[in-house]
């Protein structure tokens, strides 16, 4: 017999420890070398794990398992071979053939793993993946396959006839009304991005001097440039202009002139940037990523646009790379879609300062000595006190609140 270990790869110069998120290979199994058999969850991604030879897989570690670099996740016994699929015999030419109902597919094929996201929404909605077809990747399970498959068993079956009731039933024999309750509570272990998550917020809370300032935008002439040239934007581009976009040209303009806000601090030093990543807040089944938008200063709103869309949809399918998710100098979070109205979002160490935008709301406002009706945002700036001061705050979101508008100053760099 010929073992070979296999051990938690080095994933990235931060990360010590992963979770083992599922195993995609059963125990015994035979795969092949270079076969994804489990997959890791680390504090950023998610990633899979591939087998470093052919072999029967044995597990040594347990789904849901915390394992540190170097840690051993399972062996390989090499000097089993793979068994050949026997092949049916052929008919004989006497006999009629017979006639299938459904072609069979292989196991190979039909058996394909879900996503981390759409393993989560088949769990909750008590869906087996072996009953959901995968229209991904070698039959792998999106998050739309999986959205597909609650919605399909959640369709409404016919209504059954009304049962006739006893007219003479007793009143006594009715349930007493506190049987209808549930008192049921579960425990279920933290995903590791959420630990993450948790672990992040409260060092920032706790390590920074972090304050929060407000104002308001008037996005009349945002929502103006965005229907006139909406369409054109589209038949060029193929994606629409959306208000993220200008949102992070707005930012990446103020920044640069603020190089404060831009930048963070790193022992007793203050580690300045002459470009912009901004990171983009963006929410996932397993919790929110913030992937940066590198070098936003040099690009048009088209690419920020498709750079948003490729990043949603990976984070969303959990294929988000380590150095994907690594970087930002700046955050900017939207709560509006949410429907949220106000809030004071939270710094994403190590940067500095974070945006929060939010719903859109006509409102009247005095404009001129006139009351007139306009869609306004509330915008919050959290920012470390630390090394950006209060009017250098303020004089920020001042400055993107002009910004966006005079959306064709933006445009004119002016």
């Amino acid at each position: 017999m010929s073992i070979v270990d296999l051990k938690v790869p080095v994933i990235g110069e931060s990360i010590t420890e992963v979770t083992l998120s599922q195993w995609l290979k059963p125990d015994g199994a035979y795969v092949s070398r270079d076969e994804s058999i489990c997959e890791f969850e680390s504090d950023k991604a998610t990633l899979e794990f591939p087998a470093e030879t052919s072999g029967k897989l044995i597990h040594v570690a347990k789904a849901g398992d915390d394992l540190p670099i170097g840690g051993l996740v399972a062996r390989i016994d090499t000097s089993v071979a793979k068994v050949e699929e026997a092949q049916p015999a052929a008919p004989q030419a006497t006999a009629p053939a017979p006639v299938a109902e459904k072609a069979a597919v292989p196991a190979s094929a039909a058996a394909g793993h879900p996503s981390p996201a759409a393993a989560k929404i088949l769990k909750e909605n008590e869906i087996a993946p072996t009953e959901v077809e995968g229209s991904g990747r070698g039959g792998r399970i999106t998050k739309e396959d999986a959205m597909k498959a609650v919605e399909a068993k959640s369709a409404p079956a016919a209504p059954a006839p009304p049962t006739p009731q006893p007219a003479s039933t007793p009143a006594t024999s009715a349930p007493a009304a506190h049987e209808a309750f549930s008192r049921n509570s579960e425990r279920k272990k933290m995903s590791r991005m959420r630990r993450t998550i948790a672990t992040r917020l409260v060092k920032a809370k706790n390590e920074t001097a972090m304050l929060t300032t407000f104002n308001e935008v008037d996005l009349s002439e945002v929502m103006a440039l965005r229907e006139k040239y909406q369409e054109r934007f589209v038949q060029k581009y193929g994606i629409k202009l959306g208000f993220m976009s200008i949102f992070a040209k707005a930012c990446a303009k103020a920044l640069l002139e603020m190089p404060d806000v831009n930048a963070y601090i790193d022992g007793n030093d203050i580690i300045y940037h002459d470009y912009v990543d901004i990171s983009v807040a963006i929410s996932t089944p397993n919790g929110l990523v913030v992937p940066p938008i590198r070098n936003v200063e040099s690009l048009s709103y088209a690419e920020i646009e498709k750079e948003i869309k490729v990043l949603s949809e990976k984070a969303r399918n959990g294929s988000l790379s380590i150095e994907e998710m690594q970087g930002g100098t700046f955050t900017i979070t939207n709560g509006g879609v949410f429907g949220s109205l106000l809030s004071t979002p939270i710094i994403n160490e190590p940067q500095s300062a974070i945006l929060g935008m939010h719903a859109i709301k006509e409102r009247p406002m005095a404009v001129n000595g006139q009351v007139v009706i306009r869609p306004m945002m509330y915008l919050a700036l959290s920012y470390d006190h630390r090394i950006i001061d209060g009017s250098t705050s303020v004089t920020f979101l001042v400055r993107v609140k002009n910004l966006l508008e005079d959306p064709i100053g933006l445009l004119l760099d002016l």
